[in-house]
């Protein structure tokens, strides 16, 4: 060949592929766009059966961009939200309705959900970690200093990774390693509270009522786990209806108050999809809950002596 046209063909060679890189980044750049914003999408979304089958799509799409962004911060809490909502609505919820029915797998998937909890906190810390280095390693050693370093726009990442970090701990009772992360979970949620109480009407202290039922002897309290039922209730204005299930499964069922436990699930399932949009997903799952646990209360509280 010509040393002419070798030149020519080298040009366009070079060309086609940086044209190939470059489609390659566009491509990447818009997909990570869309599933940056997928979560409000899911959010309003009226069918949980269509989420339960297009979520572990967007959640491994999410993965395998992030392999190419690995930086990119809406992508690390896309991910988070994504991988946390899988693991408590469709994977924890499965176990809990099998327990009676088919412990061994019950089990199994509840061991599933704790793994993939953790995936979700990973992919907060993550965030929080590009923003604040050395921040995991300082919330084992000096949680509440590590965690007061946290600036208000830290809020969403604190309360990803402390809510999910917590859900975990809730289903890993027994690892002593989990449970050793626990003054971690209270640090962040505690501080992300002292930075804006009213993230996402109320979140936070939703969050915080798992974390405060645990027993007192972990640190536990019942009755700051109402404080924060009551505030969220206040902050929510009623619109949330898994804040009722939070009460309800973590502090009425170790009370064995059944009164109260009915009282909050008929809260529950009283809350209006239609007069919150934006939540109707997260309420769509609560109510489902709601009615399981009232269709097996015989098998939550212990027959009354009178």
């Amino acid at each position: 060949m010509p040393a002419s046209l070798r030149s020519i063909a080298s040009l366009l060679l070079g060309t086609v592929l940086t044209s190939a890189c470059s489609l390659r980044r566009l491509a990447v750049g818009g997909l990570a766009d869309a599933l940056s914003g997928s979560a409000a999408t899911f959010a309003r979304e009226d069918d949980p059966e269509l989420v339960r089958g297009a979520l572990p799509f967007v959640m491994k799409a999410l993965e395998a961009v992030l392999s190419e962004r690995p930086e990119d911060e809406a992508l690390l809490g896309a991910a988070s939200s994504a991988f946390g909502l899988y693991a408590y609505a469709f994977v924890q919820l499965d176990g809990e309705a099998l327990e009676s029915d088919d412990y061994a797998r019950s089990e199994h998937l509840k061991a599933r959900a704790l793994a993939l909890y953790l995936r979700a906190r990973d992919y907060a810390l993550r965030a929080l970690e590009l923003r604040h280095p050395g921040l995991a390693a300082g919330l084992r050693t000096e949680p509440a200093e590590t965690a007061a370093g946290l600036a208000r726009d830290d809020v969403e990442f604190a309360y990803l990774a402390g809510g999910t970090w917590g859900l975990a701990i809730s289903l890993g009772k027994d690892d002593p390693a989990l449970l050793a992360d626990l003054e971690a979970v209270r640090a962040l949620l505690r501080r992300a509270l002292e930075l804006d109480e009213r993230h996402a009407e109320g979140a936070l202290h939703e969050a915080m009522i798992p974390v405060e039922a645990l027993p007192r002897a972990m640190g536990g309290s019942p009755e700051r786990a109402r404080e924060h039922y009551q505030r969220a209730l206040e902050l929510s204005g009623g619109r949330r209806a898994s804040l009722h299930l939070k009460l309800a499964e973590n502090v009425s069922v170790p009370a064995q108050d059944r009164a109260e436990f009915e009282h909050l699930l008929q809260a529950a399932l009283a809350v209006e999809l239609d007069a919150a949009p934006d939540l109707r997903l997260s309420n769509r799952i609560a109510q489902g809950r709601a009615r399981q646990l009232l269709a097996t209360i015989d098998d939550l509280f212990l027959p009354s002596l009178e």
